[in-house]
């Protein structure tokens, strides 16, 4: 992964992917007590910034000093706290068994790089606690509209969950259309979702 082009990439424009959290973390998150969450490749600080107004304690973590400080910046205006980290995924280690949520929102990176991510991801999950998986599905490659439009980097639910599976319980792998305008029209794409859960004893 490249930092500097991801920093080149937030620089040319503001809110890079919106300002509002991700319908399918909403959908996810919603009657969860809050407790202590993971946001890992938060980017510009959308989902962590609202998991904090909802009452979690928010660890957020890129590798885009651009994208970190404009999270800041949108943490600061919303009056809310989040522990903002700058690392590589494929080198920074979030511990064992330490947030009740750990989220992984689409993360496109080549096979055995997302795979570590999420292992070390699943592994961050407490006791009672979940991981949620959100990415671009491989089927938006010919059926969906934006997104990336490498292969290498596109995955599917069935993917997610037989990597996270041998640490937690899968409880819901899905495909979900987003709604995206494209030219005053609507049209969607086709991500993923898997949920995961640890169990509590």
């Amino acid at each position: 992964m490249d930092a500097e082009k991801w920093d080149a990439r937030y620089r040319e424009r503001e809110d890079t992917f919106g300002v509002d959290p991700n319908r399918f973390v909403v959908e996810a998150v919603e009657g969860l007590t809050p407790g202590t969450a993971l946001d890992l490749a938060c980017g510009e600080g959308r989902n962590s910034v609202w998991l904090a107004w909802q009452g979690w304690d928010v660890v957020g973590v890129d590798w885009s000093s651009v994208a970190l400080e404009r999270a800041a910046v949108r943490s600061a205006a919303a009056g809310v706290e989040v522990d903002w980290r700058r690392s590589d995924l494929l080198e920074w280690s979030p511990g064992t068994e330490q947030f009740d949520l750990v989220m992984v929102v689409y993360l496109q990176i080549p096979r055995d790089e997302r795979h570590l991510v999420w292992e070390r991801a699943a592994g961050a999950v407490a006791p009672g606690g979940r991981l949620m998986v959100i990415g671009h599905d491989s089927r938006n490659l010919t059926e969906g509209v934006c997104g990336p439009q490498s292969p290498d980097v596109l995955y599917g639910p069935a993917e997610i969950a037989g990597v996270v599976a041998p640490f937690l319980d899968v409880i819901e792998t899905s495909t979900v259309l987003r709604p995206v305008d494209v030219d005053g029209a609507e049209h969607h794409a086709i991500d993923n979702r898997v949920v995961a859960v640890r169990d509590a004893s």
